[in-house]
């Protein structure tokens, strides 16, 4: 039987309220232990062992908590007695969360996040069977060398191609672009469909470093009438910035203006789209002067978490630019 070890950070899945109801409740208040006792199957999939890093509600994520649980995943995967990690987590940044440990974390070992639409004191909370499901493909040897995979509502994403695109429903996932998920399960049969192409954990050369910090990134969003001055202030406070524009990456003159002025002072640009399906390429007509990074298919908040760990090592923009089709 294979030894998989469940590392809690909180989240709706930890989350209580009043019994029955689905709205206004606290995150990150039930231990995860407790959730565990509604599953009692688990001991027929593997042993399982468990660890409390934190238990937060997942707007509180943040960089260092993104390298502190990369160090214990690392640990624990580094283990010859551990063959899987699940992480449980919360829905709102779990994408985030997901897709920096898919560039850092340095095993091939199953790595699954998963988490919970409704409280654990909801009626019928999916926390139990998403925990269920996300063992067991943890411990299936087809999860091997994956990269870091999501698992919600019996379907199985990749860490860099999943987004959260429904704020009330149980099935609150998909993988953008047209990219598919990367398989399904039926109870605790996992089918795997298709791998990752982009580079990931053990073949990311971020899995390889060391970090005490990241770079501080900045995301500006440009809407009908956005004002300028805002690039002004972020540029002063950032290293790098990802822009969202319209449609491919669109943005007014005025705006154009200011970022070629902010890449001359050394500032690296990334531009993004707040189209949900999007592909921003790298083109002159958008950028004249080539001072900017198209994001190719990621979304605008894994795009700043590329850039930041990019940032650590070079601020060279064509090495950048080819680390966005890499990863």
């Amino acid at each position: 039987m294979k030894n998989i070890v469940i590392i809690a950070t909180g989240g709706t899945i930890a989350g209580s309220g009043e019994t029955g109801r689905t709205t206004e409740y606290r995150a990150g208040t039930v231990a995860v232990a407790d959730i565990l006792k509604s599953v009692p199957q688990l001991g027929k999939l593997a042993n399982i062992e468990m660890i409390s890093l934190m238990s937060v509600d997942s707007n509180e994520m943040d960089e260092q908590k993104w390298l502190q649980l990369r160090e214990v995943i690392n640990q624990q995967a580094a283990r010859d007695d551990v063959d899987g990690i699940v992480v449980t987590h919360g829905t709102d940044t779990i994408e985030e969360t997901a897709y920096f440990l898919n560039l850092t974390g340095n095993t091939a070992k199953p790595v699954v996040l998963t988490g919970a639409m409704r409280p654990a004191t909801a009626t019928s909370a999916d926390g139990p069977f998403n925990i269920y499901q996300a063992v067991a493909l943890a411990a299936d040897d087809q999860t091997y060398d994956c990269g870091v995979v999501c698992l919600f509502s019996s379907t199985i994403y990749s860490a860099r191609d999943i987004a959260k695109i429904n704020n009330y429903k149980i099935d609150a996932f998909s993988s953008l672009n047209d990219h598919a998920a990367l398989g399904y399960m039926r109870d605790a049969e996992v089918f795997i469909t298709s791998r990752p192409v982009s580079k990931h954990t053990i073949h990311s050369k971020f899995s390889q470093l060391e970090y005490s910090a990241l770079p501080k990134v900045g995301v500006a969003v440009y809407y009908a009438g956005a004002p300028a001055e805002v690039l002004e202030r972020l540029g002063q406070d950032c290293d790098g910035l990802v822009v969202i524009g319209t449609g491919s990456g669109n943005y007014s003159q005025a705006w154009r203006q200011k970022l070629d002025a902010l890449a001359e002072q050394g500032v690296v640009i990334v531009r993004s789209s707040r189209v949900s399906n999007s592909i921003v390429f790298d083109e002159p007509i958008f950028d004249p002067h080539d001072h900017f990074i198209g994001v190719n298919t990621l979304t605008s908040y894994k795009a700043r978490i590329l850039l930041m760990l990019c940032l650590t090592q070079t601020n060279d923009i064509a090495e950048i630019r080819q680390n966005f089709f890499k990863y």
